[in-house]
């Protein structure tokens, strides 16, 4: 029989069941250290990045069962981000987090394939809601 320490990554995490892993990328260090903080207390195993190329690369060599965005500025940086992720697999979910809601970024996001598009900040229990709304069931459905 084997120990508690000994138990399978994907089935326990921090206490918890594991419920998916996420990639998010924001370049405000602030809203990424506290998003994925409270990602990975709810159980989920977040691969964080402060940058869109590391990002984008990252897509390209792992699997993740959800990408979450920041789109900081109205010139939409994550686009490569949300590009990738959908280049690599359409049924890819990706949702995009922003400070301020920019109607041609919002337009371009949903047309390449973004799942939602949402408003920062966010509470601690509105993120675990919104990711867990979002994460493809394990079914393999979308």
């Amino acid at each position: 029989m084997g120990s508690p320490s000994a138990l399978d990554p994907k089935t326990q995490r921090r206490g918890g069941p594991w419920k998916g892993k996420l990639l998010m990328v924001d370049e405000d260090m602030e809203d990424l250290q506290h998003y994925s903080a409270t990602l990975s207390q709810l159980g989920y195993e977040v691969r964080t990045f402060a940058c869109y190329d590391e990002a984008a690369d990252c897509l390209g060599q792992e699997v993740f069962d959800l990408v979450v965005v920041s789109q900081g500025t109205p010139n939409f940086e994550g686009r490569s981000v949300l590009a990738r992720a959908i280049e690599k697999d359409r049924r890819n979910h990706v949702l995009i987090l922003t400070h301020s809601v920019e109607i041609p970024c919002y337009l371009e996001a949903m047309q390449l394939g973004a799942r939602d598009y949402v408003l920062k900040p966010l509470p601690h229990s509105k993120i675990g809601e919104l990711v867990a709304r979002h994460l493809p069931s394990r079914s393999g459905s979308a």
